[in-house]
């Protein structure tokens, strides 16, 4: 039997609009690789940026470690960014619900090794999460000294799925998760 990458389980929960799952990709915070070398799964939280005229994503770790060892070796990955909304009560515990939103890739990652594509990554991460920061004026412009240890990496988008859950705005009890973790 043959499972299709993406399949959404619950389709009404599925979003088939691109321009819905680009705008996703372009304000969610943070994202998850995933990479299996010889049976071993691993995962990566890490920053992203996701570039429309290239349909990739490109982040940026230690050119050392697990990841960049494992997509050296198999460079199928898979990607997925996500957010949580509101908790949803209910009258029985199996009902009870979260609202989120959710991307999920499946592609092929490349550790970037020409120095203009590995400067244009970074550059990319950069403008998301610092745009009102310009290089040249509030930070030196990236060189290959800055980028010495630093693996960038491309995923190419193979195929992608999206899902949400949102409750209406008057759900009864709905109320935004608090962590009581201190420090």
């Amino acid at each position: 039997m043959s499972i299709p990458f993406n399949p959404v389980r619950r389709k009404s929960r599925a979003v088939h609009n691109e321009e819905w799952i680009e705008t996703f990709l372009a304000h969610a915070p943070c994202g998850v690789v995933a990479t299996a070398v010889n049976g071993q799964p691993y995962m990566n939280t890490l920053l992203f940026a996701y570039h429309a005229p290239t349909h990739a994503v490109y982040f940026h770790s230690s050119d050392q470690g697990r990841l960049a060892d494992n997509v050296r070796l198999c460079s199928d990955v898979c990607f997925t960014a996500s957010q949580m909304g509101r908790l949803l009560p209910a009258s029985k515990a199996c009902s009870f619900g979260v609202e989120y939103a959710s991307v999920v890739i499946f592609g092929q990652a490349h550790i970037l090794t020409e120095p203009a594509e590995r400067a244009f990554g970074l550059q990319l991460l950069l403008d998301k999460y610092f745009p009102d920061r310009r290089s040249g004026e509030d930070y030196p412009a990236l060189d290959l000294e800055q980028m010495r240890d630093t693996a960038v990496y491309r995923v190419d988008i193979q195929s992608w799925s999206a899902k949400r859950e949102q409750a209406p705005e008057d759900f009864p009890g709905a109320f935004y998760f608090e962590s009581q973790h201190e420090g």
